[in-house]
């Protein structure tokens, strides 16, 4: 199963919303973490204790929670895609671009490191800790 969400959440909720383009079925999707924490696909990304976004085939739209590192910069993750699952490619949408990792790398849910455990071993990070205040 692929999955981008921590190994550590505690909840993850589903709710139907109405759609304009009722072709298009959406669901709500939240996911609740233990806390706020850093993992890392190919570069860092930063999980708030909340994620959330709306759920249609092969797409998360509206992605909320969720950063990502690129080229020392954080930049919101506005969404996530799967336009064709035999291609092996999964699209983060930073707004100004997609990035494109392997599938292979959503396997298995990551490893989170919290946010308590970052303030007190990654002080030199000066970039990633403006993040967690």
């Amino acid at each position: 199963m692929t999955s981008f969400v921590p190994k550590a959440y505690q909840l993850v909720s589903f709710q139907k919303r109405s759609n304009p383009t009722p072709s298009l079925k959406m669901v709500y999707l939240e996911v609740f973490l233990n806390g706020p924490c850093l993992t890392k696909f190919e570069n860092r990304v930063f999980f708030e204790s909340v994620i959330k976004a709306n759920l249609t085939y092969g797409r998360l739209v509206g992605v909320e929670g969720l950063t990502q590192e690129e080229l020392f910069v954080w930049l919101p993750v506005k969404g996530i895609v799967v336009n064709d699952p035999t291609s092996g490619v999964i699209l983060f949408d930073i707004g100004l671009a997609y990035k494109q990792f392997s599938l292979s790398l959503f396997e298995d849910p990551p490893e989170c490191t919290p946010q308590d455990v970052l303030r007190n071993h990654v002080r030199k990070e000066r970039g990633f800790e403006a993040i967690l205040r």
